[in-house]
């Protein structure tokens, strides 16, 4: 600001008219009064100046009186009648004039007063002040009823014209509510509160009358002197209740004015304020002052100032006055926001659902308003790679960090992040933060086994010598889990085993070890299920199979472990596997029935189709030359003897021949039966396999005339008769026709079978009567053959060799059997 002084001028017009305070006035002068006596009379008002003020005054009419003006020293005029020609109260007693003021404007503007003269009787002597005129000095602060003066006037008559009364002319009017005057004594008493600010002096006119109406006026100067009685003034011309703080020194805040009424030294003033501001107050020249900056300052330090200016005069005593302004000081985007920490660490569960809060971080900014309003962003660093904004998110307003996708503990151990804050001033302030975060591992993997290796390719075995001690070291269990913590913390546990009484397993360690001495009586195969259990909560675990041979050699370890069928991956799942077994042994079982029912109604209908056919070709049965009569009763037991052949590797082709329970193929009873050697099957089961695709011999197929009658005796006599319905007992070459027979039908069933396979191979030698065999002498169908028995002798048959050949062939009969031998016979026929 810049301060420059106006005067204005303000011009006068002639808007006001001299006006006298009263309308009209009364004079008493006796009729002796002297030419040159003079009447005063209280002049005009008129507040215009110049020539537009009061300026002339004009008397009508003018016979006895003149008009005289006057000026005072405070440029105010008044005006006296002075009397020219004597008055005859015997002519005139009373005179009626007409006082016309006139001010110097265009058009002139006047004001009349009436003045009336009352002639009075006689008066010789007038009274004479002593004095014409008084001074006297009054401090303005005089208290009220102050005596300052007394005036007198002498009187040279006596009697009651020698009595004097004084008062106040009507030209002091203006001051009589300042002053009053004893009209017996003269004294002249303050009435009102003098202001030397107001008016300086006071002049007063005072009048002496006698009774006879004779009258002496005199004057009476006050000057007033100052006193300090005002205190100063204070004025604010402008004022910036608000500057930025960042405002440089010597910047203006407000503009003062300080005045003080009294004069002198009274009216000195200095203006100061509190020195510990930063702030300071100049002086621009009189009675104006500007407040100032002295130094920078800082909001966040002190938002607003109450600033006291005091002004002081130099009047004794002295006055002072206070004026207080409170300045504010605006924000500016000075500071950067401050995390309330140095660093964060955040610690998140590992499998955490997307969207969970992590952490929050906060930041606080010294600033107001839009410069300490905060958002909170995250950094584009990278993490394992990838952008962090692919694990973490960060919410603006409220800094709560979250997670955008699960974490796993596995993958992921911890990573860092940066937070930004940045306010919104402009231009915009930040800082950054570092947040670790950490993941914390559940126990959400089982243990691995890692030793030994669980392969379905082949078996693998860990050998223990029967000279094994106690404690000795059969094998070591690897397990490791990808947790941390107790959740990796492993525990061995013997699940079952063949003999739980040999071995056991460190329940830290995984080692197997044998609790006592192996004896010749432990299996040579042993089967061990171990389970690995972490600490978890809850705990998850896996189970290894370790298989176990108990051996000193090799080759008997390779002999006992080539027949292990490779176990099946464990399942913990067990009760799928039950409930899927009961369904397809269910499913099966209806299958299997509804076979049955099929089955025997086929029969049924083929069986009514051939009798209702006019073709009379009844079936017979499909009857091996294997037969033995029990007891000659003419029933024959049905004797089955299996061989299983299977495999021991559903890989490998090769045979495994199961020995049965009994050394021989054939059992037959003690009336006859014969039994064929051990090594007489070997070969006969070898030549069955070498001629599996052979058709079935028919040799042994009886001829028309081999075929039994109704009574069982022999149809022919080239049959010789013997002791049971057929003619002659079975040789052992008829015995192997059979068998051969019964393995060419195997062959046909194990046609379709594969390498690899396990093979069963049924040998069989029924046994059956012959009771029921219609003697047929007419064309017979045989099912299963091409041939067709008949009667006629020269046609080509399919029949047995000649019994006498049989018999030639046969070994002759052995001794007779003993007891013994008997015993053993029925057993086997037993089994």
């Amino acid at each position: 600001m810049e301060l420059h002084r106006i005067d204005v001028e303000i011009l006068d017009i002639n808007d006001h008219a001299p006006v006298f305070k009263k309308k009209e006035i009364t004079f008493q002068i006796s009729e002796s009064a002297l030419s040159g006596a003079r009447y005063s009379i209280d002049s005009a008002k008129d507040p215009d100046v110049g020539l537009n003020s009061l300026q002339t005054y004009k008397l009508n009419p003018s016979d006895h009186f003149t008009l005289k003006s006057f000026s005072r020293p405070d440029g105010s005029k008044y005006v006296e009648m002075v009397l020219q020609t004597q008055l005859d109260r015997e002519k005139q007693g009373e005179h009626k004039l007409v006082l016309t003021a006139f001010d110097g404007g265009i058009p002139s503007k006047s004001g009349a007063i009436k003045v009336n003269i009352v002639v009075l009787d006689a008066n010789d002597n007038a009274p004479s002040f002593t004095q014409s005129v008084y001074r006297v000095n009054l401090p303005e602060n005089t208290p009220l009823g102050s005596v300052i003066m007394s005036v007198s006037a002498i009187d040279a008559d006596e009697g009651t014209n020698g009595d004097i009364e004084y008062s106040l002319s009507q030209s002091s009017h203006s001051v009589s509510d300042l002053f009053s005057i004893d009209r017996f004594n003269g004294e002249i008493t303050v009435k009102g509160d003098l202001d030397f600010e107001i008016s300086k002096y006071h002049e007063l006119d005072i009048e002496a009358t006698d009774k006879g109406g004779l009258t002496d006026t005199c004057k009476v100067l006050i000057d007033i002197t100052d006193v300090n009685d005002n205190p100063p003034v204070i004025s604010v011309m402008s004022f910036s209740n608000a500057i930025p703080e960042d405002a440089a020194p010597e910047t203006v805040i407000a503009m003062l004015n300080v005045k003080d009424l009294d004069s002198g030294r009274n009216g000195q003033v200095k203006c100061s304020i509190d020195p510990n501001l930063p702030l300071k107050i100049k002086s621009l020249n009189a009675n104006f002052y500007s407040l100032v900056t002295e130094q920078l300052l800082d909001r966040e330090a002190i938002s607003d100032y109450n600033i006291t200016i005091t002004a002081v005069d130099e009047g004794s005593p002295s006055f002072s006055t206070n004026k207080t302004l409170n300045l504010k000081i605006s924000d500016v985007n000075d500071n950067a926001p401050v995390f309330q920490r140095q660093s964060y660490t955040a610690y998140v569960l590992e499998n955490n659902p997307p969207g969970v809060s992590v952490s929050s971080v906060k930041a606080h900014d010294k600033d107001s308003g839009n410069n300490a309003r905060i958002s909170y962003f995250l950094e584009d660093i990278l993490v394992n790679g990838v952008s962090a904004s692919t694990y973490i998110s960060v919410n603006a307003e409220s800094g709560e960090i979250l997670a955008v996708r699960s974490f796993d503990y596995e993958q992921i151990k911890e990573f860092n992040i940066r937070v930004k804050a940045q306010d919104g001033g402009n231009p915009p302030l930040s800082s950054n933060v570092s947040v670790r975060i950490i993941i914390q591992d559940q126990n959400d993997n089982a243990p691995q086994v890692l030793y030994p290796v669980q392969s379905g390719a082949s078996v693998v075995a860990e050998i223990v010598p029967r000279s094994a001690d106690v404690g000795y070291l059969v094998t070591k269990v690897v397990a490791v889990d990808v947790d941390s913590g107790q959740n990796a913390w492993l525990s061995y546990k013997l699940q079952k085993a063949t003999d739980r009484a040999l071995f056991e397993v460190g329940l830290q360690n995984g080692e197997i070890r044998t609790v006592r001495q192996v004896t010749d009586k432990d299996a040579v195969k042993q089967r061990l299920t171990v389970v690995v259990e972490d600490n978890g909560q809850p705990s998850r675990s896996a189970t290894v199979n370790v298989n176990v041979a108990v051996a000193d050699s090799f080759p008997e370890v390779l002999s006992e472990f080539t027949d292990f069928t490779h176990d099946k991956e464990y399942n913990d799942n067990l009760t799928f596997y039950l409930v899927l077994a009961l369904a397809v042994v269910s499913f099966l079982f209806i299958v299997s029935i509804i076979a049955i029912l099929s089955v025997k109604c086929y029969r049924w209908r083929r069986e009514r189709m051939y009798y209702k056919s006019g073709a009379n070709l009844p079936v017979i049965p499909y009857y091996p030359p294997l037969y033995a009569d029990v007891g000659g009763t003419g029933t024959l037991q049905h004797v089955y003897n299996y061989e299983v052949c299977r495999t021991t590797d559903s890989r490998k082709s090769d045979l495994k021949y199961v020995r049965p329970c009994s050394e021989s193929v054939i059992s037959l009873d003690t009336s006859g039966a014969q039994t064929l050697p051990h090594a007489q099957r070997d070969k006969l089961t070898s030549e069955v396999f070498d001629d599996q695709q052979k058709p079935p011999s028919a040799d042994w197929r009886f001829t028309q005339n081999q075929r039994p009658g109704p009574s069982g005796a022999a149809a022919t006599p080239e049959v010789a008769v013997g002791t049971g319905p057929w003619p002659n007992p079975p040789t052992e070459a008829e015995q192997l026709q059979a068998l051969m027979a019964a393995a060419n039908e195997v062959s046909e069933a194990t046609n379709t079978l594969g390498p690899g396979t396990m093979g069963l191979t049924t040998r069989y030698s029924p046994q059956f009567t012959l009771q029921h065999v219609p003697d047929y002498r007419q064309n017979v169908y045989i099912p299963g053959s091409t041939a067709t028995l008949t009667s006629n002798p020269q046609q080509p048959q399919q029949a047995l060799p000649p019994p006498q050949a049989s018999a030639a062939q046969a070994e002759p009969p052995k001794a007779a059997q003993t007891p013994a031998s008997k015993k053993k016979s029925t057993k086997k026929e037993k089994k």
